[in-house]
């Protein structure tokens, strides 16, 4: 069966899209994914072998300029047409869409031609791109097991499967705490300043400070909180990126970070408390944190509330009861089959 794999321009989308195509690839399916210029390297790289890689003209149409808007909506419009035309000499069997407004022309297309059409939304709150494309696709399959804002009129069945995770993160779940007072803090964007201000000045108020901290941030803080946290006799690990993921989560007690969709699933795959910040912006963000508290895995903390006093006050009491921590990494853990469901729905 020849099945094309619509993504996005983010590693958010690229990485789930990149597990299913592996999977069915290796069921013996031909594979074409489709991206736009921005990711179309980490694409080509990750693809499966024998995968094709198509790139489509699109990007977000959020902007303020309404030159932009108007420009970003011709992209997509000329992508359609494109692909509406390639559909009808080389048509796909099934169409699966990983989201963004690089999957919007490949959905459109496939609709057009009566493709069975699947479309994965990351987040606990659907994006705007995939809330336009639902009047288009057979099934709706989640990553989460409610998602705020579907259309209630739409016909599209809608499937709770999870979100794929990169193979390390599965070998990894349900791993033990470490039980040595482990902090693992992950930044590293401009989004996280807030996360390097709070965190070294909640821990400065704690009597206690016997937590070790890693502690990832962009490259420009690296001296800063390496100073501030030896200075203080701090025991740190200042990081600019953290290359193993799965194995700092594992090697922590506690995590302090954002709440991308990506950032919970694998916390909810391994299994650790948390305390998720949301970025403020961002309401997709708030819907995943809210939907890992409701599992009793850590806080759902809004930025404004993120403040030392309240995370020294916090910190203190977590690592004063490790059978609390205990308990929060227990109700996190939420088993990942994402990629089997994916498939098995897909190609059924």
């Amino acid at each position: 069966m020849k099945i094309w794999i619509a993504t996005g321009g983010t590693g958010g989308h690229v990485f789930p899209a990149l597990s299913v195509a592996t999977a069915l690839a290796a069921r013996g399916h031909k594979i074409i994914i489709s991206t736009d210029g921005r990711v179309r390297k980490m694409v080509a790289d990750g693809a499966p072998r024998g995968a094709r890689v198509a790139r489509v003209w699109a990007s977000g149409v959020g902007a303020k300029s309404r030159a932009r808007q108007i420009a970003a909506l011709s992209k997509i419009a000329v992508s359609a047409a494109w692909l509406t035309l390639r559909f009808c000499f080389s048509r796909p069997a099934r169409v699966v869409a990983f989201g963004g407004y690089a999957s919007v022309a490949p959905v459109f297309a496939a609709h057009l031609w009566r493709i069975p059409t699947y479309l994965h939304e990351q987040n606990a709150a659907i994006g705007r791109a995939n809330k336009f494309t639902m009047r288009w696709v057979k099934t709706l399959m989640t990553s989460f097991p409610t998602v705020d804002g579907v259309p209630k009129n739409t016909s599209a069945r809608v499937v709770y499967t999870g979100l794929p995770v990169r193979r390390e993160f599965l070998a990894a779940a349900g791993a033990p705490l470490p039980g040595a007072s482990k902090l693992l803090v992950t930044g590293g964007s401009l989004g996280a300043q807030i996360l390097d201000d709070v965190v070294p000045a909640a821990i400065l108020q704690m009597k206690n400070k016997k937590i070790f901290v890693t502690h990832q941030t962009r490259p420009e803080n690296v001296a800063r909180l390496q100073k501030l946290y030896a200075d203080n006799k701090i025991r740190a690990n200042v990081l600019s990126f953290i290359h193993d993921m799965a194995g700092a989560i594992v090697d922590a007690d506690l995590v302090i970070g954002r709440s991308g969709a990506s950032t919970v699933v694998e916390l909810e795959t391994i299994g650790r408390g948390a305390i998720l910040v949301p970025l403020n912006i961002n309401p997709d963000q708030a819907a995943n944190a809210d939907s890992f508290a409701r599992l009793g895995g850590g806080f759902a903390v809004p930025q404004e509330k993120f403040t030392p006093k309240w995370l020294a006050a916090t910190l203190t009491d977590l690592f004063d009861n490790p059978m609390r921590l205990e308990k929060m990494a227990k109700k996190s853990l939420v088993a990942n089959n994402a990629v089997e469901i994916i498939c098995d729905e897909v190609t059924k």
